[in-house]
């Protein structure tokens, strides 16, 4: 009865075993349409508005709320509209020649207004922004032989000395990058699109000295208020870099997070990039920090100076050895603390 159970066992084993590899080489060489609707691939590039069309669902209606206008609210695919969106108002009349009765060539008069609404979009567009800069001098003093001063307008300095860039020009090029994960060859291909030749080394060269130059700065006093909270959370995660200098593309290294607590009046939320996870990067980076730090039960943690108070959570405190060395009455005072 043994072998039998064990074989019928091996049995359901050797058929979920011959399904996984017939969903793989069915996901591998399969027909797009027949592959699932949350496949990511091919399918999301080319025909994502395809698939994921439904001409039975109804466009939601919208009405108008405080000079404002936002969708009424749906039960299926229910979508806002922000209620601060502009409004143009594009009025069509009917030519002067055609306001006259067709059946006794009287006068008409408005007796109402038809309304359809469309939401408008604009895409982003490139413009040149000459500053001119006017220079004064004195015309009295240009006939002393000793010269005549010079008195320039101010102007505010380029947010990249000898460049071409603007704040708008850059802050663009960042978000589509970093937020909506548009890299830069692609920013470059649409730059081009629209008759604008900027290479990605141009934005590039553009992005790191916009980071050192007005980024770090915000960066170095959100790390000093950050330092000056009583309770902070980290933790970290594993980050491929490449081209990172003595590593394999393949090795890994790490981002670890600092935040602030939840009932903190201003959060704060920063990332410390580093090449390990030895236990000297979070001392370094929390150096100027004394209070509550709440972790998961990675060992680097409990080697941090006296000053910093390791607390977390149950589930990671009872299976790390550092903690279940303790006694009971400390674990106790260090959770409730």
């Amino acid at each position: 009865m043994a072998l039998q159970a064990e074989v019928a066992e091996l049995k359901t084993l050797v058929k979920f075993y011959e399904e996984q590899f017939r969903l793989s080489k069915h996901r591998q060489f399969g027909a797009s349409s027949e592959k699932s609707e949350y496949d990511f691939g091919q399918l999301s590039i080319f025909n994502e508005a395809e698939a994921t069309a439904d001409a039975r669902i109804p466009e939601p209606e919208l009405i108008e709320v405080e000079r404002h206008y936002r969708q009424r609210k749906r039960l299926v695919n229910d979508e806002h509209l922000p209620e601060n969106l502009p409004i143009e108002i594009v009025e069509h009349d009917l030519p002067s020649e055609d306001q006259m009765c067709p059946e006794c060539g009287g006068p008409l008069h408005v007796i109402g207004n038809d309304k359809r609404r469309e939401l408008k979009i604009i895409p982003a567009k490139a413009m040149i922004v000459e500053h001119v800069r006017r220079v004064y001098g004195c015309r009295e003093c240009e006939m002393d032989e000793y010269g005549a001063p010079i008195t320039k307008a101010p102007v505010d300095n380029p947010v990249i000395k000898g460049s071409f860039a603007s704040p708008e020009a850059v802050a663009h090029i960042m978000t589509q990058k970093f937020v909506m994960g548009v890299p830069l060859y692609r920013q470059e291909q649409e730059w081009l699109r629209q008759g604008l030749p900027l290479s990605r080394q141009t934005m590039s060269n553009w992005l790191i000295r916009c980071a050192e130059d007005w980024l770090e700065p915000v960066y170095d006093a959100l790390h000093e208020m950050l330092c000056l909270n009583k309770v902070l959370h980290a933790d970290e995660t594993t980050l491929q870099v490449l081209r990172e200098p003595g590593k394999t593309a393949q090795s890994k290294s790490y981002m670890w997070l600092y935040r602030t607590s939840g009932d903190t009046r201003h959060p704060i939320v920063l990332y410390d990039y580093q090449p390990d996870r030895r236990s000297k990067r979070p001392a370094e980076f929390l150096k100027d920090f004394k209070g509550y730090l709440h972790t998961d039960g990675y060992d680097a943690y409990h080697g941090l100076p006296e000053e910093i108070v390791i607390v977390g959570c149950w589930s990671h405190y009872v299976s790390s050895p550092n903690i279940r060395a303790e006694e009971p009455q400390a674990l106790a005072l260090r959770h409730s603390a």
